[in-house]
């Protein structure tokens, strides 16, 4: 019997807590599901899941109204599908779209605009942006993009661009902004190739080498692209297993954090994490719901023959997200134990997080967190925030909002995880950055001290400065991660508490594309609160 909404509330209230990490419900209800998320430079989230829902729990301002005559369900709507969510008063506003955003895809340029692409139906072919600014609302052009992008994966570019890979039956790619010699559709055979039945390579997972290179992940197989002159460079061996890894098998994947990137070469390393078995979307609509994956495969993709390294992971798990911390870790948070992506077709909500440490030995990379107790599946998302902790929210495995009657009801609340290293036993180890101050401009290349405050002695060793770029989240794919250990580390006593540490940029946009990223300082693991830095 399932507890009743009072008894939930207050227990999230009181909070869940102990060495693994800890909960706490931020809203009962923004009065959407949290599909699609971003954070912008302001320390607002933008937030939406889909138009064709029906009406949903947060009305538009008054006067306000949606009127779409190729919506497939309600042609009249005055209630939002989109919402920003101010992280500082922890307080939800309603924004306006007009064209069908489910299954869209996102990054945010330069000047810190979210550009955000694609979707169904009258939104396959827009593109809508969003500007970090106070009372700013979606700008629409419903036929920015050449082809339907549905399920596609946008990656920021070192230029600036924006690259929108793939979607229901598009096996291409696509800029945005569009120019001369860039106006038109790039053939991307690979894409086809890797396409089954179950058609396992929608949201392929993205990510920017730092050779300026694209690996594009698939089904079971990756390639390394030179998008600027259309070749594949490097075909990767098949992930060992052969089972399938994106959308509906939907497992996820990272760029592990970047080291030594002032060195002449720098090594890369993706990690993809879980997934359903081949067979588990067409077995599950017949009712049986297999096991998902417990591996992960990891793999150098700059070594001259490289090869996966599969690790074991505590439990299995599809449709979970995989977010970078500020200290380098990786966290795998929500998703199911059983089934596959896709209406109704998923059980055995996976509550316990898992952390993963990339730098300890194989075999004890991953620590498992404390639970929630909400079902996070399909159309669940979650991202990093400047303070640490990561922005849970979503669940809807139904095609409209379904709240009785039915094993998993839609999930309009947020909560936040905070990571084991935002307990109070850390508290004399977490730093405290009291210069540059937030918003603070860098140059490429720059030298940088950052001083900052911690109540315990501090070890030069035991200090880092890392660089993170916030990630569009949406299908258990956090696009555009990425994380950069600042190279110097030279740390000198200014008082008793405070210390400055000198670190130096990265020296190119193809290690760090131009744009916002939040800054840490971290000690002994334990990462400082973050600030906002703006590198071009």
């Amino acid at each position: 019997m399932a507890p009743s909404p009072i008894l939930f509330f207050f227990f999230f209230l009181a909070k869940v807590s102990a060495g693994g990490g800890q909960w706490s419900l931020l809203k009962r209800s923004i009065g959407i599901s949290a599909m699609h998320m971003q954070l912008l430079n302001n320390d607002r989230v933008i937030i939406y899941d889909r138009t064709d829902f029906g009406a949903s729990k947060l009305a538009l301002p008054e006067g306000k109204c949606r009127n779409d005559n190729h919506d497939l369900f309600l042609k009249h709507d005055c209630t939002a599908h989109s919402a920003e969510f101010d992280v500082h008063t922890n307080s939800i506003r309603p924004l306006m779209i007009q064209t069908n955003i489910w299954c869209s895809s996102g990054a945010v340029s330069p000047d810190g605009r979210l550009i955000q692409a694609g979707g169904y139906n009258d939104g396959e072919r827009a593109v809508r942006i969003f500007r970090p600014c106070s009372g700013c609302d979606w700008e629409e052009n419903s036929f920015g993009l050449i082809v339907p992008r549905w399920y596609a994966t946008s990656q920021i570019l070192p230029d600036g661009r924006v690259i929108i890979v793939g979607g229901r039956q598009q096996f291409n790619y696509e800029f945005y902004p569009k120019s001369g010699s860039t106006n038109r559709v790039f053939s991307l055979p690979f894409l086809k190739q890797t396409t089954d039945p179950e058609e396992n390579n929608l949201f392929p997972f993205v990510h920017l080498n730092v050779d300026g290179n694209l690996f594009i992940f698939a089904n079971h197989q990756a390639i390394l692209l030179d998008y600027n002159k259309n070749v594949v460079v490097k075909t990767f061996p098949a992930i060992p297993d052969g089972q399938p890894r994106c959308y509906p098998s939907t497992g996820s994947s990272v760029l592990l954090p970047l080291k030594g990137i002032h060195k002449p070469s720098v090594e890369a390393e993706v990690l993809v994490c879980g997934g359903a078995p081949r067979g588990s979307f067409r077995e599950s609509n017949r009712g049986n719901f297999i096991g998902g994956l417990t591996s992960c495969g990891r793999i150098r993709i700059n070594d001259p023959s490289p090869n996966w390294s599969m690790e074991t992971m505590p439990m299995a798990r599809l449709m979970g997200d995989m977010i970078l911390l500020p200290n380098g870790h990786v966290l795998l948070i929500n998703g199911a134990a059983r089934g596959t992506a896709g209406w109704e077709l998923a059980r055995d909500p996976v509550f316990k997080p898992v952390v993963y440490q990339p730098d300890n030995p194989s075999g004890s990379r991953f620590e498992v967190q404390n639970p929630s107790s909400i079902p996070r599946l399909y159309h669940s998302s979650a991202i990093l925030l400047r303070d640490g902790r990561v922005l849970v929210g979503g669940n809807n495995p139904h095609a409209f909002y379904n709240f009785t009657g039915v094993l998993y009801p839609t999930d309009l609340s947020l909560e936040a995880f905070s990571p084991g290293y935002m307990g109070s036993e850390y508290s004399k180890f977490r730093p405290k950055i009291i210069a540059p101050a937030t918003q603070t401009k860098l140059r490429y290349g720059q030298q940088l001290v950052v001083r900052f405050s911690v109540p315990s002695t501090v070890s030069e060793k035991g200090v880092r400065v890392t660089m993170v770029l916030p990630t569009f989240t949406t299908h258990s794919f956090s696009m555009n991660q990425r994380v950069l250990e600042l190279g110097g580390r030279h740390v000198t006593v200014v008082t008793n508490s405070a210390y400055d540490v000198a670190v130096t940029t990265p020296t190119s946009a193809v290690m760090a594309p131009a744009g916002y990223y939040l800054l840490f300082v971290v000690h002994k693991d334990i990462p400082s609160e973050g600030i906002w830095v703006h590198i071009q």
